[in-house]
């Protein structure tokens, strides 16, 4: 018979079950539980001593070691379960820093140490630069000139040059102006706002290119004479990487050199090769070079395949051929090919001199790791920032059916999801930028931040052009969003198509750079070192198992369980993103034990996984922006958002997991009652329609809580530019709108006449309605709303000549 006792003790036994998996005790607590069940249970003497026996072989490492993680490393080795790591691979692996990242992949993130993470701000300096320099190279050229005459006039080149656009991030020893990483993207997020072609001139000269490269690896010679000509624009920089086999797999390039003594003396590189897709390669005087060295002879003591080495080649060196241009979607910025046969140059022009020969692709891996992090996010911030402006002014400035369209909910859907993405975007911009301004390289996050950032841009310039109709597709001076349109898809193709960002940067190398444990356990392998695959292998397992039982109870509490770093109405979404880690890094490890080293060529689940990892950093960064900022109320809207619709891509990426994990019979659980209690008690669903109101109207309300939205971006304040004139219809339609509800209500009352607000002005007038004050705001009001909705028209020999005079011939009031 049951005794009492026992009846007490099972249900206990079976909560301190629940506890231990919860908080990851060690093998030994472990042991001690299973002894305390067993009690519960007649086992005879020989029992005990076989569990006895089990209990020291799991936790006497030495014992351990020699009859289960010796065999177990030979068999993984010989089986080839676990990947070879070839040395361009782990350049890249180990490119940069593993940053809050690593903290998803634990199953219980350190949130204390997310919101102490530097949340920067910009200085008075900087500032000063945005409302100066930065104003002004805006302010000369208008987008639809740059296009028109399909590069930026002569004397917007001279001031960046002037004004040291190219050396932002050059130090001020050298000239420049020694810009942090938040100064440069600021930068950045201004200009883009005004146009494309600006970003991409400015951006390539700042990231990838010849100053960061001797920033980072130059010999003190070649900082010294080349930093200063390149802060001042005496050089013109690009990086020649791509070529017409080896785009995405930039391993593979087939640009040689070749190692040769001279008639002199000296050795020098015969260089031969062929680029393309080169940002200022047509005019660029100095060439920063990938390629392949050879060394026949061992001149270099480096043996024959020296490997991927970077170079300087300036432009007038024979065998040089530059001048062409690429046609990038018509964005009249210089994209060009590049090509070079039989081209001598010394071996001092190798970046950092002979010692770093063969270290390219490192140098590269580990530029890059910081590099896109900062550049794309900055870009698609100001992108994203401009739409909001646009969006919530012509919703109100544009009528239909007597009503403002932003009135109408099939609008306000878009502009709230303009509105809280936006805000999402720029607290991870300026997130990132924290961290690498701290010396960190993330180099998962920053394959994170350049393919979400430019497919949220793709995402809202739809949105905006939806929104705009006709206004957004007719192309003249008058259009804000279309050479945008046009322009985004070159972003998604820049550094690595996003496809192979999604499903083989992000998870595919990130599962290897921040599991806790893989690297190691892979490490350990190659060495054939069973002392440190041992420790890293049941540390696995022990967090395997832990991340399985946080997965279930979080679940089962609906994330109640969670500590939350902060109170308030934020909290739950610290409990949920513990939740949502736990489930990642438990799906993930059954992942890597199913597939081994082939989880890389599943790329349809590690895109699946990159979804939830990086949906899990953009809301961490929002709640960071939100605390950072003081917890302002007014902005719960756009954080409220922004998080539900995170959560949202977080459910469906592990719905999609769950149903395409391919576990021998545990995959059968996983697409049956797991996935269908994942559906019955989902993480997150999309943003209720009350609340993407509340952020709609935000965009649609002059004040403080758009600017702040839409802070330093490029406003111009002459109504004779497209954004001027929209703001000016928008301020002054808002101003008129409660006139407009007063003769509305008027007439409504039979205190007026029945007919449209702006056919009862004199008639209001005379019933004091409104007073002749009023009456000259409708009237302002209208006419400057009926001008903002205009559009460009061309005559026939205009259009045919590339438009270079703009008629705008429907200037009759529009009908409401």
């Amino acid at each position: 018979m049951i005794s009492l006792p026992f009846t007490i003790a099972l249900p206990l036994l079976l909560l301190f079950l629940l506890v231990l998996g919860y908080l990851g005790v060690s093998l030994w607590a472990w042991s001690l539980y299973l002894a305390a069940l067993l009690l519960l249970f007649p086992i005879p003497l020989w029992g005990w001593l076989l569990f006895g026996l089990v209990t020291l072989s799991l936790n006497l490492p030495p014992l351990r070691q020699q009859l289960i993680s010796k065999p177990l490393l030979k068999g993984l080795k010989a089986l080839k379960v676990l990947p070879t790591i070839s040395d361009t691979e782990r350049a890249a692996i180990e490119a940069g820093t593993v940053w809050v990242e690593g903290e998803f992949f634990t199953g219980a993130p350190n949130f204390d140490r997310l919101n102490r993470e530097p949340y920067p701000h910009l200085t008075p300096e900087i500032q000063a630069f945005l409302d100066g320099p930065v104003e002004q190279v805006c302010r000369m050229a208008t987008d639809w000139e740059i296009y028109r005459r399909k590069d930026m006039p002569l004397e917007v080149w001279d001031y960046l040059k002037q004004e040291r656009f190219f050396g932002m991030m050059i130090p001020k020893e050298y000239g420049g102006l020694g810009f942090s990483n938040l100064a440069y993207s600021s930068v950045m997020v201004k200009l883009a706002s005004r146009s494309f072609t600006h970003t991409a001139t400015v951006g390539v000269t700042n990231s990838l290119g010849p100053a960061k490269l001797l920033l980072n690896y130059g010999t003190q010679a070649q900082k010294d004479y080349y930093l200063p000509r390149l802060a001042t624009g005496a050089e013109i920089p690009c990086f020649a990487l791509t070529e017409p086999l080896a785009g995405s797999d930039a391993a593979s390039l087939t640009s040689e050199a070749l190692v040769f003594r001279g008639e002199d003396g000296k050795l020098y590189l015969r260089l031969n090769f062929r680029k393309r897709y080169i940002t200022l390669g047509a005019i660029a005087t100095l060439i920063g070079l990938a390629f392949r060295l050879r060394d026949p002879e061992n001149l270099l003591g480096k043996g024959e395949n020296v490997g991927i080495t970077c170079a300087l080649i300036p432009a007038d060196t024979p065998g040089m051929m530059l001048g062409k241009r690429h046609d990038p979607m018509g964005v009249p910025f210089y994209n060009s090919p590049v090509e070079g046969r039989d081209v001598v140059v010394s071996t001092d022009q190798i970046i950092g001199g002979v010692e770093q020969a063969g270290q390219g692709w490192k140098m590269l891996m580990q530029t890059l790791a910081a590099g896109r992090g900062i550049s794309f996010p900055a870009t698609c911030t100001g992108v994203a920032k401009l739409v909001t402006r646009v969006t919530g002014a012509h919703a109100v400035v544009r009528r239909q059916f007597g009503l403002s369209i932003g009135r109408f909910e099939g609008i306000e859907e878009p502009l709230a999801r303009i509105g809280g993405l936006t805000y999402l975007m720029e607290a991870a911009r300026t997130y990132t930028c924290g961290a690498v301004d701290q010396g960190e390289k993330p180099s998962v996050v920053s394959a994170i931040a350049k393919y979400h950032f430019t497919e949220l841009a793709r995402l809202l310039v739809n949105d905006g052009m939806d929104i705009l109709g006709g206004s957004g597709i007719c192309r003249g001076p008058r259009n804000l969003l279309a050479n945008i349109y046009t322009a985004l898809p070159i972003t998604i193709t820049v550094e690595g198509a996003n496809i192979l960002t999604r499903t083989l940067m992000i998870f595919g190398q990130g599962a290897i750079r921040c599991h806790p444990y893989v690297y190691q356990e892979i490490e350990a392998i190659q060495q054939n070192n069973a002392i440190a695959f041992d420790r890293a292998l049941w540390h696995h397992l022990g967090l395997t198992v832990r991340n399985g039982f946080r997965a279930t109870l979080l679940s089962l509490s609906r994330g109640l369980l969670a500590r939350s770093p902060v109170s308030g109405s934020t909290a739950r979404y610290y409990r949920k993103l513990s939740w949502a880690s736990a489930t990642f890094a438990f799906l993930t490890d059954l992942a890597l034990f199913t597939f081994g080293g082939t989880l890389k060529r599943q790329e349809k689940l590690t895109g699946r996984f990159a979804d939830v990892l990086s949906w899990m950093y953009l809301g961490t960064a929002t709640l960071r922006r939100f605390e950072a900022e003081g917890c302002k109320s007014e902005d719960l809207p756009l954080v409220d958002w922004a998080m539900q619709y995170a959560f949202a891509q977080i459910q469906q990426g592990v719905e999609e997991i769950l149903a395409n994990l391919p576990i021998p019979v545990l995959g059968s659980i996983l697409r049956g009652p797991m996935l269908a209690w994942w559906r019955l008690n989902p993480i997150g669903t999309l943003p209720a329609d009350a609340l993407g109101s509340q952020v709609a109207q935000r965009l649609q309300t002059p004040g403080s809580d758009r600017d702040r939205l839409t802070a330093n971006i490029y406003i111009p304040n002459h109504p004779d530019e497209a954004l001027g004139r929209l703001e000016q219809a928008f301020r002054l339609s808002s101003e008129a709108e409660a006139i407009f509800k007063t003769i509305k209500a008027a007439s409504q009352s039979g205190q007026l006449p029945q007919a449209k607000p702006e056919q009862l002005i004199d008639a209001a007038i005379a019933a004091n309605v409104i007073t002749e004050a009023d009456a000259h705001l409708i009237r302002e009001a209208t006419a400057a709303r009926n001008d903002a909705v205009q559009v460009d028209s061309f005559t026939l020999e205009e259009y045919q000549q590339g438009s270079p005079a703009i008629s705008v011939v429907a200037r009759s009031p529009v009908k409401i």
